[in-house]
């Protein structure tokens, strides 16, 4: 990867953001051979959140030559566990999956943000047609031909399409003119991680409350990162216990399946929202990652879709550059948000469905609540089709 060349050097593509999607996005595109801008800060990550990489996530950090990394620093999911901890009149039975059901070694890999970061900034390190500019996009100015960047330094760059990896407040979105649809939640969540006593078994283990789910995953070693979500008051009242009274609540929360527990350094809350662009691709802009979506974390979906987002617009881009066609053109985004739209709104659906019924009160809904899990946890193909679908989407390649 090139530091900083001339400020007006062209090209194919800019990707702005140097978070996960946006770094996968940026090795992406340029293996598959656009010449690549990557316009981030380096700022080390000292964040203690992790991420579940499921299916075609780990395999796509394989293909770029991402995953050998840090695959030994990442802990495997073989069993995922939902509980039903509501203490509700009716409540659904236990549901267990397994990943030996499907003939897969595991589901996926629980692993470090900064970790992944790490490996991720070493191998865009070694692409010669990824250039790396240490800035912050200031301007984004689409134009019939090419899109302008102007960065906080006072560079300005050109390409022909531009990635907005940046988040939720995507600066590229806005010039772009796409807008956002936004619900709030009544939720926060609160992640932290510890070492217990018990051994996790490579099992993910998910409390559902009425609140919201509670979900254990494992790290290496006899260790797990926490998602609790909850009310904002109760999280906020969490976060400030000490840390042998929220070791002590966390295992009461986890019914001591993991024995006693040790708070590990670093605590975050986050308040929970649904977030979705109109477009996901206008005006020679494209969206990947927060960007693009923002969900709860219930189901590990989050950034598994951002890193869906970077594989296809890097498969179109590398198709489009072997036509000699412009990256940027309008026949190109058209592609990218059939790719992505059925994708990402289906999951948003699936994810809201869940969400909201184990917050809603009404008994009808429990009751087809347990119906759903009682035939997820006793019909093999449904059971089976579910965990492949949860992984990625069986027919997402066909949609390019």
């Amino acid at each position: 990867m090139n530091d900083a060349p001339s400020p007006h050097h062209p090209f194919d593509v800019a990707v702005i953001g140097g978070g996960p999607a946006g770094l996968v996005a940026a090795i992406a595109l340029a293996l598959a051979g656009a010449a690549t801008a990557l316009l981030a800060r380096r700022i080390p990550y000292t964040d203690n959140r992790t991420t579940a990489l499921l299916g075609q996530s780990i395999d796509l950090l394989d293909t770029l030559e991402v995953w050998p990394r840090c695959r030994d620093s990442a802990a495997p999911l073989r069993v995922m566990r939902l509980i039903d901890d509501t203490g509700r009149l009716i409540r659904a039975p236990e549901v267990r999956f397994t990943s030996d059901e499907i003939g897969r070694d595991a589901f996926g890999y629980n692993i470090e943000n900064r970790i992944l970061v790490a490996a991720l900034e070493a191998r865009a390190a070694e692409l010669s047609n990824l250039t790396r500019f240490d800035d912050e996009a200031h301007t984004v100015t689409p134009q019939d031909d090419a899109i302008h960047i102007g960065t906080r330094q006072g560079r300005t760059l050109t390409a022909r399409l531009v990635v907005g990896a940046e988040g939720r407040h995507s600066i590229s979105r806005e010039a772009a003119g796409i807008d956002v649809s936004r619900r709030a939640l009544a939720q926060t969540a609160l992640t932290f991680n510890v070492a217990h006593t018990r051994p996790h078994h490579d099992a993910s283990t998910e409390f559902h409350t009425v609140n919201g789910p509670c979900v254990f995953v494992p790290l290496p070693g006899a260790r797990s990162s926490v998602v609790w979500v909850t009310s904002p008051a109760e999280a906020e009242r969490l976060k400030q216990l000490g840390d042998n009274d929220l070791a002590f609540a966390a295992e009461q929360r986890a019914h001591s399946i993991l024995g006693r527990m040790r708070i590990e350094g670093g605590r975050n809350t986050f308040p929970l929202a649904f977030e979705r662009p109109r477009r996901f691709a206008m005006q020679r802009v494209v969206l990947v990652g927060e960007a693009a979506h923002v969900l709860p974390p219930i189901g590990a979906q989050g950034l598994n879709m951002g890193l869906r987002d970077a594989a296809d617009i890097a498969a179109i881009v590398g198709e489009a550059l072997a036509r000699h066609d412009d990256p940027g053109a309008p026949a190109v985004l058209s592609r990218f948000e059939r790719a992505r739209w059925a994708d990402v709104n289906s999951r948003t659906f699936m994810i809201d469905l869940a969400n909201r019924s184990l917050l809603s009160d009404l008994l009808p809904l429990h009751m087809l609540r347990a119906a759903g899990m009682h035939l997820l946890g006793h019909v093999g193909p449904l059971r089976r089709l579910a965990m492949r679908e949860g992984l990625a989407p069986s027919w997402r390649s066909d949609s390019r």
